[in-house]
């Protein structure tokens, strides 16, 4: 039976089938737990314990998560113009140079209310225009945009080297890094947002720039699935034929679509610049723009199924740090093993439980109805 045509309902596809690849994930790495001598039962008792239960471990949880949603609402975007931005890195690391530039020459001249959204703007900014190029190249001399994405990942590295060390280094220093900015330039820690309202928790690197991806998720689902533009994006990347007939300019959408890519993905720089390290420091995106293309997949392109799969890599990013501190025999690499392991079941064979839930929901749904 041919399942291929038959469509799901959307918690099927966004929440049911990526849960059963992270399930089948999780299977083969028990195994791997298992040959080495470790149960892997306590393993993730403790990997939980780690993400949510000891002291300041959720908080440290959503700070990776943060990330994740950035750069997954990033690749989203692109890929419902079926395009595969590669470059979030890059357009990440771009991001905080945009806000470090303005900091460091406004921060001792304006007052918090005005430098923190002009922070947040400038690494929006400039992340897009560092997408900007790629993707018209794309659009109006067809260079494939993974491969001019890749290499301006290389590009801004090697340009935020040359700056941090020649050009922006305060004075007097070894360590390629920018001065501290002012105080009033810092987004609240969370630990500090929540305290206004009375909650005491644990210290920890989240700030409120957490709020600010869920909000970036909400509107970007309603960008793509409540707006005139967002159909324009979803039937571009669908059929730029169909899209042209329809009065759509394809070009511009792969343009637009790349912009609004980078911005998102350079306010990891508002997490990571603004709210945690407060100076321009070498490699801060730390391969959260990578590690966006696997959120973006486990989540089906979609911003709840992003925000799942974004917690889920927190909870990997911070319950694995303790876990291979409290189990000598998980090293640090067997996590990152584990990750891949994840990457791989939702990412290259995110298809193969399908046809095994189609079959299932037939059961209880009439043929022309799924078909339907």
């Amino acid at each position: 039976m041919n399942t291929s045509n038959i469509e799901l309902p959307a918690w099927l596809e966004i929440i049911v089938l990526p849960i059963l690849n992270i399930v089948m994930a999780l299977f083969f790495a028990g195994l791997i737990m298992l040959a080495i001598g470790v149960n892997p039962v306590e393993a993730v008792g403790i990997m939980l314990k780690g993400a949510f239960v000891f002291k300041g471990g959720l908080g440290y949880t959503l700070y990776y998560t943060t990330n994740f949603i950035f750069t997954g609402l990033a690749v989203a975007i692109a890929f419902h113009a079926n395009l595969f931005n590669i470059g979030g890195e890059g357009q990440a690391y771009i991001g905080g140079l945009g806000a470090g530039l303005a900091f460091l020459a406004l921060d001792s001249i304006l007052p918090g209310f005005l430098l923190v959204p002009i922070g947040i703007m400038a690494a929006a900014l400039f992340g897009a225009a560092w997408a900007f190029i790629p993707g018209w190249l794309q659009a109006y001399r067809g260079s494939h945009v993974v491969i001019t994405t890749i290499m301006f990942n290389f590009i801004a590295s090697a340009l935020m080297v040359y700056l941090l060390v020649n050009v922006l280094i305060k004075p007097g220093q070894m360590s390629p890094e920018s001065r501290y900015f002012e105080d009033t330039a810092w987004l609240p820690q969370m630990h500090e947002f929540l305290g206004w309202f009375g909650f005491t928790v644990s210290k920890t690197p989240l700030n409120v720039s957490f709020i600010l991806a869920l909000l970036c998720a909400l509107l970007v689902w309603v960008y793509i699935w409540r707006t005139r533009w967002g159909y324009e994006l979803r039937t571009a990347g669908f059929s730029e034929s169909a899209a042209v007939y329809a009065g759509i300019k394809p070009k511009r959408v792969i343009v637009s679509a790349m912009c609004i890519s980078g911005a998102l993905a350079g306010m990891v720089a508002v997490n990571e610049i603004m709210g945690v390290h407060h100076r321009l420091i070498m490699n801060f995106p730390a391969g959260y723009g990578f590690t966006g293309i696997a959120v973006s997949l486990m989540g089906r392109n979609h911003p709840v199924g992003i925000i799942m799969a974004s917690l889920l890599f927190g909870v990997l990013y911070q319950g694995g740090a303790e876990l291979a501190f409290e189990i000598p025999k998980i090293t640090r690499e067997m996590v990152v093993a584990i990750q891949g392991l994840i990457i791989l079941f939702s990412g290259a064979l995110a298809l193969m439980l399908r046809p095994w839930l189609v079959r299932v929901y037939l059961l209880f749904k009439p043929v022309k109805e799924a078909v339907g």
